[in-house]
């Protein structure tokens, strides 16, 4: 990136020997683009899911869902045993066997089924991590809010602090998978 400073007023665009000030340092941002960006990405998958939950739950042709989210992260509501099992992070499917999906502004609900045990999981959109449809090779990676480590938690303190210094958005192999990482700049 690179800010420019051109144009004294005595100056028109034609003129060849305008002075220009570009320079490659990243000027700190007073808008926050990282979180709108994130937000953008998790509407979108409100909308799928709330479309599903409005054609009762129904999936349309071959689609299916892919849904990984932090479990420590704050509103995230499952059975403590799977809370035990998982953690960190969980994946869950929405594919053939899922019920009483409810989509609101800041998240979902659904019935699973864990070791033919039914649990209600409550999910906010903020603690997702990734959302995958693969019948149509399309995801979604993001940042998902952390959870508060516990002071031997060494790994999750370090991983909070792995976040790069320049934004990127990526896509591998031509994939439909887009990654948003925004690091704070040190």
């Amino acid at each position: 990136m690179w800010s420019t400073a051109c144009l004294p007023l005595d100056q028109k665009p034609g003129d060849s020997h305008l002075a220009c000030d570009m320079s490659d340092e990243t000027p700190d941002s007073l808008i926050p683009y990282d979180e709108i960006v994130q937000e953008a990405l998790r509407a979108v998958v409100g909308r799928v899911l709330g479309e599903v939950e409005a054609a009762g739950g129904a999936l349309p042709g071959e689609h299916h869902f892919y849904i990984t989210f932090k479990t420590g992260a704050p509103g995230v509501h499952i059975r403590k045993d799977l809370r035990e099992r998982f953690p960190d992070e969980m994946t869950i499917v929405l594919q053939n066997k899922f019920w009483d999906l409810k989509v609101d502004d800041a998240g979902f609900s659904v019935g699973l089924s864990f070791n033919q045990r039914p649990a209600e999981l409550v999910i906010p959109f903020s603690a997702i991590t990734a959302f995958v449809d693969p019948a149509v090779d399309f995801g979604l990676q993001f940042q998902a809010a952390e959870s508060v480590p516990d002071a031997g938690d060494d790994e999750a303190r370090d991983n909070a602090g792995d976040a790069g210094s320049e934004p990127s958005v990526t896509s591998e192999d031509g994939s439909n998978v887009v990654t948003v990482d925004f690091g704070k700049k040190k």
